[in-house]
C-alpha cells in the first residue's frame, strides 16, 4: 500500500473521547444546579436517544443559521434523554442548565485525548503527510481541538453541520477531498475512524482507503474490516 497524500481522521472516538462517560459529565453539571441524577441511567438514555436521532446535518440551511440549529439539535437530544430517565422535571430552569452544559462541551474539561493520538499525528506530520479532521460534529469542534491543543495538526476541518451532510453520505467525504484538491484522486487519501458504517464503509464508497479503528476491541470475523486497535499501528 502506497503512502497517502492526505489522512482524514474522525474526531470523537478516534482522536479523543469523553472522560468517564457522557452520563458522568451530565451529572457533574447537573450537580451545579442541585440536581442529582444517576450517571449510568443518563448514559444509557443518552445513547438510546442519540442512536434514534437524525444525523446532525442541515442541508441548504444558510451558514448564519447553523449555530442555532446545532444548539437546538443538542437541546432536543438532551431533553429527550432527561425525559426518558424521569429527571427533566428536577430542573427549575432546564434551558439555563442546558446552556451551561452546551458551553461545557466546547471546552477541554469533558474530553480526554487518547494516549496514542499525538504520537501518531506527530509521526505523520514528520512524514509530510497532510492531515484533515472529518467528523459528524458541530461548530464547537474548533474550540474543542484548540482547547485540546490539537488544532495545529490539521490543515482542514470538515464537519457535517457545515457541509449539510453527515457520514456515511458521500458528499461529506467529497467536500473534504475538494479542500485538498484530490477529488479526482480519492485513492491518494486515507480515512480513519471508529465507526465501521460511517467511517469505513462511507470512505470506501468514494474510493478513499479506509481503516476501521476498533478501540473497543470488538471481535469480528469480517476480513473487510481493516481493524486497528490503536492509531499508532497504522504508521508505516
Amino acid at each position: 500500500m502506497r503512502s497517502p497524500q492526505v489522512i482524514y481522521l474522525d474526531a470523537v472516538g478516534t482522536l479523543f473521547g469523553v472522560k468517564g462517560s457522557v452520563g458522568e459529565q451530565y451529572a457533574k453539571i447537573a450537580e451545579n444546579f442541585d440536581v442529582k441524577i444517576d450517571p449510568q441511567l443518563i448514559n444509557r438514555a443518552f445513547y438510546q436517544s442519540f442512536q434514534s436521532a437524525p444525523r446532525i446535518a442541515f442541508p441548504a440551511l444558510p451558514h448564519v443559521d447553523i449555530p442555532a440549529a446545532e444548539y437546538e439539535w443538542w437541546r432536543s437530544l438532551a431533553e429527550k434523554t432527561f425525559s426518558q430517565t424521569g429527571d427533566l422535571t428536577k430542573f427549575s430552569d432546564f434551558e439555563v442548565f442546558f446552556k451551561c452544559l452546551y458551553a461545557y462541551f466546547s471546552s477541554a474539561e469533558p474530553w480526554v485525548v487518547y494516549e496514542d493520538t499525538r504520537m501518531a499525528l506527530d509521526a505523520w506530520r514528520r512524514q509530510d503527510i497532510t492531515l484533515g479532521l472529518l467528523s459528524n460534529f458541530d461548530s464547537r469542534i474548533y474550540s474543542v481541538v484548540k482547547a485540546l491543543k490539537l488544532e495545529h495538526y490539521f490543515d482542514s476541518i470538515t464537519i457535517s453541520t457545515e457541509v449539510g451532510a453527515a457520514k456515511p453520505d458521500p458528499f461529506i467525504f467529497q467536500a473534504a477531498l475538494v479542500k485538498h484538491q484530490i477529488e479526482r484522486s480519492p485513492d491518494l487519501a486515507w480515512h480513519i475512524g471508529d465507526s465501521f458504517g460511517e467511517d469505513y464503509e462511507g470512505a470506501s464508497a468514494v474510493g478513499i482507503t479506509a481503516f476501521w479503528l476498533n478501540r473497543d476491541h470488538k471481535l469480528t470475523t469480517d476480513p473487510a474490516k481493516l481493524a486497528a486497535r490503536t492509531i499508532s499501528t497504522l504508521n508505516f
